[in-house]
């Protein structure tokens, strides 16, 4: 069977969807971005107009390849398949780990062409994508069902993207959230929080870097509330992870991906100070807003205050430290006060990337039923305003680095990336390369130069 992909949203969809390329391709099916029978749309629903940009890759993909399957699966589809079902005869929703058998079962038609707007078309993998874990167990409908635990592949296959391994590969080492933000659907989606099994991530990881990674970053719906409880002891919590990976690959630098302020442990704080760059001395620590009692009503577990205080002890311990973050604009009953005291924490807090999220309602959540819906060019005006926020942080922290050295990843010729997580011209170093470096020049873009 001839299959092509297409990937909407995080960077735990990213790791999944290689996973399933690499399930087929391990089970002799072909990769054909120009003339496969089967699209694979793995789909996002974090805000509302993420659903929207799936709802138009299914669409396009629908007209562009008039005989083609499209088998829709993701957190979208989990929430209401019927949504994709109506589209077309064409569309089956599934589970991800269901893409296989229903790739097998299918008959020999269709075409796909051009990438897809708005969202990411993976690029074919010469021979194989990896095989990292299987999706944990979800709370949604029961035909997207999956199994309780992921299970360890036969032996991990690394990934292969274009005809080589890349550089930098994500890892996924949990799936599911217990907190119940009233903004958010994605814990509906994605059920309870699970862990993959030290060994398991291990195997993977040591896989990965034998293929020639240089960078494995660890990612996850929940990523703090890692727990691997199998293991004798206190079993293996985000740290241990750390710890044990740092030992098992030495020649690769670790990158923690998102974790939620109230999981920031000391034992946490010291392997960033410890870890020399092989840890990255970088965290994305969601704030989602600067007001308490904005954050009381989204039901996060920790007040402005208490987040100031998180940050002050990062920065006293891990100098170094790039912090980015998520800060949702627009939430019902927002006021003008508290908008300004989300952007006089994010000066406080120095980061160096945020990402701005205008708030959407999501049906089935809290928050969607509120009456105090802001109007949407309220919402608009404080996204600009807090984007240009952003950009402004985003040089001058970048400024704040020049003449200091840090471990810069060249992932391809003449681009890399930074420990502190800002892309940087690195002239003529060879792919692949580790190099500590002086940063000495940072463009209006937020690239630095060596």
């Amino acid at each position: 069977m001839r299959f092509s992909l297409v990937n909407l949203g995080c960077k735990v969809n990213r790791v999944e969807s290689d996973e399933m390329a690499a399930r087929l391709l391990e089970a002799g099916h072909i990769w054909d971005g120009r003339n496969p029978q089967v699209v694979v749309v793995n789909t996002c629903a974090v805000t509302g107009e993420a659903e929207k940009k799936t709802r138009k890759a299914v669409r396009a993909e629908l007209r562009r390849h008039v005989s083609a399957a499209v088998l829709v699966t993701g957190c979208a589809a989990a929430l209401d398949a019927e949504e994709f079902t109506v589209m077309d005869p064409r569309v089956r929703v599934v589970g991800k780990g269901e893409v296989l058998a229903i790739c097998e079962s299918l008959t020999d038609d269709g075409r796909v062409e051009a990438a897809v707007d708005g969202c990411e078309r993976l690029q074919p993998p010469a021979q194989s994508a990896p095989a990292h874990l299987s999706s944990p167990a979800q709370s949604a409908p029961a035909h997207l069902s999956s199994p309780a635990r992921p299970q360890a592949p036969a032996h991990p296959v690394p990934s292969r993207v274009g005809g080589r391994f890349p550089t930098r590969v994500g890892i996924k080492v949990q799936d599911g959230c217990n907190n119940a933000c009233t903004f958010c659907i994605v814990h509906v989606a994605r059920g309870r929080a699970s862990s993959v099994p030290l060994s398991q991530v291990l195997e993977t990881a040591r896989a990965q870097v034998q293929a020639g990674a240089r960078e494995l970053v660890l990612t996850g719906i929940n990523l703090g509330t890692y727990r691997d409880e199998t293991l004798s002891g206190a079993g293996a919590d985000l740290t241990r992870l750390v710890r044990e990976l740092r030992a098992a690959c030495p020649e690769a630098r670790l990158r923690i991906s998102s974790v939620e302020p109230c999981d920031v442990s000391p034992a946490l704080v010291r392997a960033l100070a410890d870890g020399e760059g092989m840890l990255c001395r970088h965290l994305h620590l969601p704030l989602q807003s600067g007001s308490t009692r904005v954050l009381r009503e989204m039901a996060r577990p920790y007040t402005a205050e208490r987040f100031a205080q998180i940050v002050e002890g990062l920065y006293a311990r891990v100098p170094r430290l790039s912090l980015s973050t998520d800060i949702i604009c627009g939430f019902p009953g927002e006021t003008d006060e508290d908008f300004e005291r989300t952007l006089e924490m994010a000066r406080e807090s120095r980061f160096t990337k945020i990402h701005v999220f205008r708030y959407s309602k999501r049906p089935g959540t809290p928050a969607a039923a509120r009456p105090d819906q802001l109007p949407p060019h309220v919402i608009a005006e404080r996204a600009h305003a807090l984007q240009e926020l952003a950009r402004n942080l985003r040089l001058q922290e970048g400024r704040a680095r020049l003449g200091g050295r840090e471990l810069v990843l060249v992932e391809a010729q003449g681009e890399g990336m930074s420990e502190s997580y800002y892309e940087v011209r690195t002239g003529d170093a060879p792919r692949g390369a580790l190099i500590e470096a002086t940063l000495t020049s940072i463009d209006e873009d937020g690239i630095f130069t060596l």
